[in-house]
């Protein structure tokens, strides 16, 4: 008996068809894209046409025999070259040929247990991939083939003579020799790109100058350029993405939008912010006393940004915004970044608001969304507002302190009571800020001032995106949420060994609870071992991620959290803009139909950039300090021990938080390192993390951006036996 025919199926969407070929382990082609969705007979030439419209926007990739992929997307055998390894020692690729307008995927290399040596910098294999997420694949090498001449940035030296190449990659084992007339002119001190030579000389690999890129390595411009290169970061928009962006233009009518432009709306960001995308303003609620509503008015990124186009694809890729001490590489071309979508005083610009109703006790009671037109009151930075809200304002905060600062610091009032009375995590963990002078050279580096009106913005944003996460979940709509799981038992033991030895407790279950850290944090705020412990407990925690799958935020306590308020520098605001669009029905650039069966392989690809991002933003402040403590090699510092392994202890510096390494060759051999305390311990004393010490400065490694210190004095009088487990001992000493 035959089979009976599929019924006759209707034509796929665009967002159906894409998502198919996104979430193909490989390439796909008309035949496989008909099969899937049934599509027969006539249907075929329509078909067949929106696949050459999909393919004509860019919005995907055709290869051999006219197959189409995502764009970026690998083929599941390729050619790769080793480009450098990870901090686990598995080795890092990169596709030999790539022709992506951004920087291309991770490859981590999976040798196995074949014979031959191990795979270095440079070589080349053809390799089976499979991709584990949009930015991220894993490669099992077919074969070795000739070794390829790799590439590596680097700083030109001159020694005794001899020109030498030192890889500012942080992993780089050696130095490369560069012989006569291969140093292209270059100059002791500058940042070059050098091309691997064949052969070796004096021991030593042998590497040419290609290109000299016009910088000292204590140059900021050269900081950026080696930060950029070893995290793949893309710096400069495809032109397609720049003409969409040139086009654009303000927005002046209300067409359907709600009129903003009476209200004296501010916002409030750093002294160096350069877009600004948040505005707030708020007034007591006359139905309620002691209750609020309050305004939290954002660019609204999507009516520029529409989905598929140009510029949506180049935001993707990027992800979000870097933000480095001397620069920012934003997600958005300055033309959107900087002008359109900035709230700029003084000029029209579209939003998306929501109304906030807040009580007394700081409980958001309802909420409203609407596309809107607004007009900023003022451009404040966090000092101006603290400083008048102290009574001591300027010109351009004098007209606002009490119309507009006085109420917003009223529900700053409100929403803090409800944020201590759900039990938050709450670290103190200063950022640090580098102070250029007016030669554009480091002129200090200091804690950046974290001050109540920094808390007064984080609480409207933060109830902003859950007032956005609760009003898609009741439309039913798809949501890219803002998850941060609780920390697993394993890392609280550790943590809870840890608190033991400085005589705190924490009692350790399967279900962790952010108020029980919370209370820690208040018990140690006033003690000297306080940064240690904000450390420990960090490390303790879980990375937050973006996922479209619901496991609430451990660290915020919420069961519902999603990131509404920053579709400038964050993709993922973007997402939540165009769901609240369309759920809502407020007009075009919403989410396009069948998204959201991508938004777990985006939610990775998010996740994966924002970690990116901050390594990079890390590396590059860990580098800028370098530089600045190069010219304080022998100088002494005050210090405590940040943490303690097999090779060493780390130490960060009072003054100015400068982290660096004080390796276990340089202690004394009577100090011995206990594996599970994480410490070292001497006859008479131990050094474990939060113990002060003094170290004296030996080295500042400009080229890789490390710190080497030498321990003068310091550590902890070590406690008697049996009163090292936080028992009776420990009990008695904190009475």
């Amino acid at each position: 008996m035959r089979k009976p025919r599929p019924k006759r199926a209707p034509l796929p969407t665009r967002a159906r068809i894409l998502a198919f070929i996104a979430e193909s382990p490989e390439p796909v082609g008309k035949r496989e894209i008909a099969r899937a969705f049934h599509i027969r007979g006539d249907q075929r030439v329509a078909l067949k046409a929106m696949l050459r419209e999909i393919a004509d926007e860019g919005l995907v990739e055709r290869g051999r025999r006219r197959r189409m992929s995502r764009p970026g997307h690998l083929p599941p055998v390729a050619v790769v070259e080793i480009s450098g390894v990870d901090d686990e020692g598995t080795p890092l690729a990169r596709p030999l040929n790539w022709n992506g307008a951004d920087a291309p995927p991770v490859i981590s290399v999976i040798e196995g247990r074949r014979a031959g040596p191990a795979l270095g910098v440079g070589d080349r294999v053809l390799a089976r991939l499979a991709r584990l997420a949009p930015d991220r694949y894993e490669a099992r090498p077919i074969r070795r083939l000739a070794r390829g001449p790799g590439r590596l940035l680097g700083v030109y030296r001159q020694r005794r003579g001899e020109g030498r190449v030192v890889p500012t990659e942080r992993r780089a084992r050696t130095e490369f020799t560069i012989d006569q007339g291969d140093d292209g002119g270059a100059r002791s001190g500058e940042l070059v790109l050098a091309e691997v030579l064949p052969g070796r000389r004096l021991g030593l690999p042998r590497a040419k100058i290609v290109e000299r890129l016009g910088a000292s390595i204590t140059e900021p411009a050269a900081i950026g350029r080696i930060v950029v290169h070893a995290h793949g970061i893309a710096v400069d928009f495809p032109g397609d993405a720049l003409d969409e962006a040139a086009r654009a233009r303000p927005v002046t009518a209300l067409d359907g939008r709600a009129d903003l432009r009476d209200l004296p709306l501010v916002t409030i960001d750093g002294a160096d912010a350069r877009d600004f995308d948040d505005a707030v303003w708020a007034e007591p609620d006359p139905a309620t006393p002691g209750a609020w509503h309050a305004i939290v008015a954002i660019a609204d990124v999507a009516h520029y940004v529409r989905p598929g186009g140009a510029l949506d694809r180049a935001a993707y890729r990027r992800a979000n915004s870097v933000y480095l001490p001397d620069r920012a590489i934003p997600m958005l071309p300055e033309a959107l970044s900087t002008d359109l979508c900035s709230l700029k005083p003084g000029v029209d610009r579209p939003c998306l608001a929501v109304h906030l109703w807040i009580g007394p006790g700081g409980a958001l009671r309802r909420h409203r969304f609407e596309r809107a037109l607004m007009r900023s009151a003022a451009r404040l930075t966090y000092a101006q507002v603290e400083a008048a809200h102290e009574g001591r304002p300027d010109a351009a905060s004098e007209p606002l302190v009490e119309t507009v600062l006085a109420p917003l610091y009223g529900v700053h009032a409100a929403l803090r009571r409800a944020r201590t009375r759900r039990g938050t995590l709450d670290l103190d963990l200063p950022e640090r800020q580098v102070i250029f002078n007016d030669e554009g050279h480091i002129a200090a580096i200091r804690p950046r001032a974290r001050l109540a009106s920094h808390r007064l913005i984080e609480e409207l944003m933060i109830a902003a995106n859950v007032a956005a996460a609760e009003t898609l979940e009741a439309r039913r709509e798809a949501v890219m949420y803002r998850v941060h799981d609780a920390p697993s038992v394993e890392k609280l033991v550790e943590l809870r060994q840890f608190l033991a030895e400085l005589g705190h407790r924490l009692k350790v279950s399967a279900r962790a609870e952010p108020r029980q850290l919370d209370a820690i944090l208040r018990e140690v705020a006033a003690l000297p071992h306080a940064p240690a412990v904000n450390t420990a407990i960090l490390r303790a925690q879980a990375q937050a991620e973006y996922r479209p799958l619901n496991i609430g935020h451990f660290g915020l306590n919420l069961r519902r959290y999603s990131h509404f308020t920053s579709p400038i520098r964050r993709y993922a605001d973007l997402l939540v803009h165009r769901a609240l669009i369309r759920g809502l029905g407020l007009g075009a650039g919403g989410l396009p139909a069948g998204a959201e069966a991508e938004f777990e392989a985006i939610g990775a690809h998010l996740s994966t950039t924002e970690r990116r991002a901050a390594a990079a933003e890390r590396e590059a402040m860990e580098r800028f300090i370098a530089v600045f403590m190069a010219e304080k090699v022998g100088a002494s510092f005050a210090a405590r021990v940040s943490g303690a392994t097999r090779f060493g202890l780390f130490v960060a510096l009072d003054e100015t938080g400068a982290e660096g390494l004080v390796p276990r060759r340089d202690l004394s051999a009577a100090f011995a390192f206990d594996e599970r305390r994480r410490e070292f311990i001497g006859p008479d004393r131990a050094i474990r993390m939060g113990d002060p010490v003094e170290v004296r400065l030996r080295a500042a490694e400009i080229e890789t951006g490390g710190l080497l210190f030498e321990l003068i004095d310091g550590g902890s009088t070590r406690p008697p036996k049996g009163r090292r487990n936080g028992g009776r001992g420990a009990k008695r000493s904190r009475r």
